[in-house]
């Protein structure tokens, strides 16, 4: 699947993506290339009408980021229901698709609830579609994204995806906070720190038999932190937090610089009303950009949860939040991604 790509990137990506291959100096050459950000103009707002607090979200939403008119899309379904029917999804897709302009290479949605559609999560339902291949019966691997690991700027182009994220809170105060901080980030350069955690739960470490070799391979361009212990406490620099827990303690102990992107893995961190472990939404609520986790039990494949390594490769050359973070998960159709999808804290600023 990468045999298309230059052959220094080909042997970072698959080092950082935990496949066969060995990061040598030279491999690391194309963080030194800026990658583009997609923008207003590349985004489309989906609004449900039925929902004031998503008329209100996605009004401020589309002032802050510059979203064109025409690339405002309104729905009506109820709102405030955590599950979506096949049904009602199809005909809405239907609706957006006719009215989604041909450039729009991804979906802003502006409500938490509902988060799943059946079995995969709306997010990936958005972007790709809805498929029974992204769900799975038990502990099975399911659909692959073609966006994964993917130099496109242009997903729809490329590989007929809109990569979807909810901008979104319990209230409107959260989602404002949100939005404002995520704009704040941009063309920042923050110094910060990544932090990788390999926890003492041993289930949902499974992603971190690899975090030592993406210390390793960033360790020349951005400070990566791989620890052994269960969190972080009194951080004033993190820009990348990436654990393995139910519930991650001392979250406002630490301080998220605007754009950080943060998740655990985990059985039902997607689940954004009612669920019995932690929800993604702390860490927004702690100060974090943007968070992603299941909606429904993925097991605990690394695959279907971001790889932080292919995150800090993409992020740190420049993309936007939505592309380095959609570009990190092989198998997205159990997860959702909650944030601010146009932060771009490493981008520089396009010449005039």
């Amino acid at each position: 699947m990468f045999n298309a790509k230059p052959f220094q990137l080909l042997r970072l990506i698959l080092a950082l993506a935990c496949l066969p291959g060995r990061v040598q100096a030279e491999a690391i050459s194309p963080l030194y290339r800026p990658a583009p950000a997609l923008s207003g103009h590349d985004l489309a707002v989906i609004v449900n009408d039925a929902d004031p607090l998503s008329r209100q979200i996605g009004e401020y939403y589309s002032q802050q980021r510059q979203i064109p008119a025409e690339q405002i899309i309104h729905l009506q379904f109820p709102p405030r229901q955590a599950v979506m029917s096949q049904r009602t999804f199809e005909a809405l897709k239907q609706q957006v698709d006719a009215k989604t302009p041909a450039h729009v290479q991804a979906y802003a949605l502006t409500w938490l609830l509902p988060f799943r559609v059946d079995c995969m999560s709306i997010t990936t339902a958005f972007a790709a579609g809805y498929d029974p291949a992204f769900c799975a019966k038990g502990c099975q691997t399911t659909r692959n994204s073609p966006y994964f690991t993917s130099e496109t700027d242009k997903p729809f182009k490329a590989h007929a995806w809109r990569p979807t994220m909810a901008v979104a809170g319990k209230t409107f105060e959260e989602a404002k906070k949100l939005i404002d901080t995520g704009v704040a980030a941009d063309y920042s350069h923050p110094q910060g720190a990544a932090y990788l955690l390999k926890t003492s739960d041993k289930a949902r470490s499974s992603r971190a038999q690899n975090f030592p070799k993406v210390a390793e391979a960033l360790q020349n361009f951005w400070p990566v932190h791989y620890l052994e212990q269960d969190y972080i406490s009194g951080r004033q620099d993190v820009m990348f937090y990436f654990t393995g827990l139910t519930h991650v303690p001392h979250l406002a102990d630490n301080r998220f610089l605007p754009g950080a992107i943060a998740d655990h893995l985990t059985s039902t961190g997607g689940v954004l009303s009612g669920g019995g472990q932690m929800s993604i939404t702390e860490w927004l609520s702690a100060g974090a950009t943007a968070s992603y986790g299941a909606v429904v039990e993925p097991c605990n494949f690394p695959a279907k949860f971001p790889n932080p390594g292919v995150v800090l490769y993409f992020y740190l050359r420049g993309s936007s939040l939505i592309e380095a973070y959609w570009k990190s998960v092989q198998q997205p159709g159990q997860g959702i991604f909650v944030g601010e999808p146009l932060a771009k804290p490493f981008a520089y600023r396009p010449k005039t």
